[in-house]
């Protein structure tokens, strides 16, 4: 893990470092299974941000504000969140176009969450596809 990174998600509570950890892990595993190449990982607005070549960024983020939650962050310039919101409406909570809100109580919706990252990790091969051809 960026060192950085590590000092920031040193921070979380135990609850949100799990969740972290585990949606880290996630995005790196898709990203192998896809070959999307290598992950880049660093801080970008003190928020752990994962990129790829062809990918757009997501980022991971607790904020103290709002202890009960860990947020998946996309580029509100894509039609990411906009999708998801179409495919998972029951499944994941949004904040506005940018975010999927994950409650810490509740397990990880595992498969919407792998969904949604691996779009977010191809989302330059499939942007101009329908619903990003989910």
């Amino acid at each position: 893990m960026e060192r950085r990174v590590s000092v920031k998600v040193q921070t979380y509570p135990d609850d949100a470092k799990r969740a972290f950890i585990e949606l880290r892990d996630l995005i790196f595993n898709l990203a192998e299974k896809t070959n999307s190449g290598r992950v880049s990982e660093s801080l970008k607005w003190n928020e752990p941000s994962y990129t790829v070549k062809a990918g757009s960024p997501i980022r991971i983020d607790w904020k103290e504000k709002k202890p009960a939650n860990i947020y998946l962050f996309f580029n509100c310039q894509t039609s990411l969140v906009e999708t998801f919101r179409e495919v998972y409406p029951h499944a994941l909570s949004f904040e506005g176009n940018r975010a999927i809100v994950i409650d810490l109580a509740k397990p990880l919706p595992i498969e919407a969450i792998t969904q949604c990252i691996l779009l977010a990790l191809t989302y330059h091969n499939v942007k101009n596809l329908p619903l990003l051809g989910v």
